[in-house]
């Protein structure tokens, strides 16, 4: 997306300055924020141990916290325009650590649940979307290099943090180690503590406006009440769904969220069930997060091509075939030096998926409608995410081995693909086809043009003559004490510009004499 004029901004963005220590901050919070969901998966068999719990149920876990971590994102934007990203993201960093901290005293299933995917995952939106919000205030020409220095935050905390928590689980169990990564993610009000806020010089903007309820105490529920409907409609914009393109790339993503992330959270558990050494296993998680750290920046210089960008939905819909063909190919694999290749052609699909996830939603929707797209799009993604992992380990529980977790994966990511492909071909013959028909229409008007012209002039005129040639056999013109005229014409054997006025009527005859 190219970056908004300054114009617009009503202020000059520094591109650096503090801008650089706001980027480090982003980095640190956008990292916990997609690695924790992920490297938690490191203590899901201890805890399945100790609780008695199912592999569905273990994996609903990280499936609650990614949904609350996307559906509080229309929230945490309300409140970042409200209170400003400081004191969200420190407010997040408090709520992350707490839910650890709490997490680690659980004796059942659902208290964990409740800790860590609810206020785990909400601590993670407000994390997620407030650094995301100040960097674009930080920079204009820069900022896609601080965007993605700051989303790099998410495959470097994934290879630290994947060796690092089976090291506090062989050395602390499952209950310490929650406990020491609830201290570890209380750096996030570090990290919020460095988003200073920008103070430029401008008038407050008409949501601030709109939302001070102060002025005429009588009209304040009103007021209120209107603000509300407003930003309702501003996140769940249901028009969208008018739109052919928003709802081919709709069903598409849903089928990729869908059987994203379960691979990622039982691959460690896959790896040991084969013979691989625990510590060996967890390495899988970081050489993906070390692939996909590449891929990312690599994926989005090639997209930006003058031979990739006319055709990105093609490329999203090719990365998404092969990151489904990936996943098909996984049961195959024994010895751990093909899961090391497995886990590096995953961190390939993984980063070109995400790499363009968003990029191909804003060559739809354009830069003015992304916005409350990409809202309605994460919010829609929920459910896809927290039913997708728990579905996955269903399978295991039913079948007693993970190869079918991974058919099944990759064979939805797959389809999506597939459909993707397919449908932008028709999406593109119907817009081509719609604009020819326009194009014809606009020349069919105008040609008629001219001749609605003349056939609405012609009995204009004939209606004129009518009037004027029924006025002068009735006799009329006598009858007008000032002027007539008409356009063009006069009546029939008179002067130019004389006046006609009403003959005097002659006297009332006089009786004879005598009578």
């Amino acid at each position: 997306m190219s970056p908004a004029p300054a114009a617009q901004l009503e202020y000059k963005p520094l591109d650096g300055g503090w801008g650089w220590m706001v980027v480090v901050g982003a980095h640190i919070s956008i990292g916990f924020a997609y690695a924790t969901p992920k490297v938690l998966s490191i203590f899901y068999k201890e805890i399945q141990d100790d609780l008695g719990a199912s592999f569905s149920e273990i994996a609903l876990i990280s499936s609650v916290m990614l949904a609350a971590m996307y559906a509080g994102g229309p929230v945490s934007s309300v409140l970042v325009n409200r209170f400003g990203s400081r004191p969200i993201v420190i407010l997040g960093g408090l709520m992350c650590g707490l839910s650890m901290v709490t997490a680690s005293f659980g004796t059942s299933i659902v208290y964990l649940y409740l800790c860590i995917g609810v206020i785990g995952g909400c601590g993670l939106s407000l994390n997620l979307n407030a650094s995301l919000i100040i960097i674009s205030k930080y920079f204009l020409t820069k900022r896609p290099l601080a965007n993605g220095l700051a989303m790099a935050g998410s495959p470097v905390f994934l290879c630290v943090l994947a060796p690092f928590n089976q090291y506090l689980l062989v050395n602390f169990g499952w209950r310490g180690s929650l406990l020491i990564l609830g201290g570890l993610m209380l750096n996030c009000c570090v990290a919020g503590a460095l988003m200073r806020p920008v103070t430029p010089p401008r008038k407050p903007s008409s949501y601030v406006q709109e939302s001070k309820v102060e002025v005429h105490p009588n009209n304040s529920k009103t007021r209120l009440k209107g603000s509300c409907m407003k930003n309702a409609k501003k996140f769940l914009d249901l028009s969208f769904f008018k739109d052919r393109g928003f709802v081919i790339y709709l069903i598409g993503n849903i089928m990729f969220i869908f059987g994203a992330y379960a691979p990622i959270v039982f691959l460690s558990a896959y790896a040991v069930s084969h013979g691989v050494e625990e510590y060996s296993a967890a390495y899988l998680l970081s050489i993906m997060g070390f692939v996909d750290m590449f891929v990312r920046p690599g994926t989005g210089l090639l997209a930006n091509s003058k031979w990739i960008r006319p055709r990105i939905q093609y490329f999203f819909s090719f990365a998404m075939v092969f990151n489904g063909m990936c996943h098909l190919l996984c049961p195959l694999i024994t010895s751990y030096a093909f899961l090391v290749v497995y886990a590096v052609f995953f961190g390939v699909g993984f980063g070109m998926v995400f790499a363009l996830i968003f990029e191909c939603l804003m060559d739809l929707m354009g830069s003015e409608r992304f916005p409350r797209a990409v809202g309605l799009v994460t919010i829609i993604e929920c459910f896809p995410m927290l039913l997708g992992p728990p579905a996955a380990g269903l399978l295991v529980d039913i079948y007693g081995d993970y190869k079918y977790l991974f058919l099944m994966c990759g064979s939805v990511i797959l389809t999506g693909g597939l459909f993707l492909f397919v449908m932008n071909i028709y999406n593109y013959h119907m817009l081509e086809k719609e604009k020819q028909n326009q194009e014809r229409a606009a020349e069919v008007e105008k040609k008629r043009a001219p001749e609605a012209e003349m056939e609405r002039t012609e009995p204009e005129a004939k209606e004129m003559n009518g009037v004027q040639n029924e006025m002068t056999d009735l006799g009329v013109w006598g009858l007008f004490p000032h002027s007539v005229s008409f356009p063009g014409q006069r009546p029939p054997g008179t002067l130019p510009d004389v006046a006609y006025t009403a003959a005097p009527s002659p006297p009332p005859p006089q009786s004879p004499p005598g009578l």
